[in-house]
């Protein structure tokens, strides 16, 4: 995906968990962070407490929603993403991916992989890995106009 592309549309989730969003709910009153994850990546079980601390410090600026994308058969089973989604607090709205529509829209290929949208659902931002939460927060900051301290 192209920096300042659209949005895909949130079409295609096996399941929604945490509540259902769609693009239009995340267009035009705040920018959104768009974070996919999966219940076999240990990066992003490491990462998510920073995820969540970022979710729960931006809640009135940002939107922040959940993609669970598989990587093998066995990240299918819907009561395993339900559990670690549990043991991990994303309280944040998931999308389940099984079937990669959305990840296809995306052209994601990794995990953990985060995406920042600015305000009229254009991508600012775009980062794969567990580390690098000071650069998100910088682009985050920069989408938001908060400038550094």
């Amino acid at each position: 995906m192209k920096l300042r592309a659209p949005m895909p549309e949130l079409n295609g989730a096996t399941e929604w968990l945490n509540g259902e969003v769609t693009r239009e709910d995340l267009i035009g009153n705040k920018p959104t962070l768009i974070h996919f994850w999966s219940v076999s990546c240990g990066l992003c079980k490491e990462a998510m407490p920073n995820v969540n601390e970022f979710r729960d410090e931006y809640k009135d600026e940002l939107n922040v929603i959940a993609v669970h994308m598989p990587r093998s058969e066995k990240d299918l089973d819907i009561d395993q993403i339900k559990e670690v989604a549990s043991e991990h607090d994303i309280t944040q709205p998931i999308f389940v991916d099984n079937k990669h529509t959305l990840t296809d829209a995306f052209e994601n290929q990794y995990v953990p992989a985060y995406y920042v949208f600015d305000a009229e659902g254009n991508l600012r931002h775009f980062q794969a890995g567990g580390g690098g939460m000071k650069m998100l927060r910088k682009r985050v900051n920069r989408v938001l106009g908060i400038t550094e301290k």
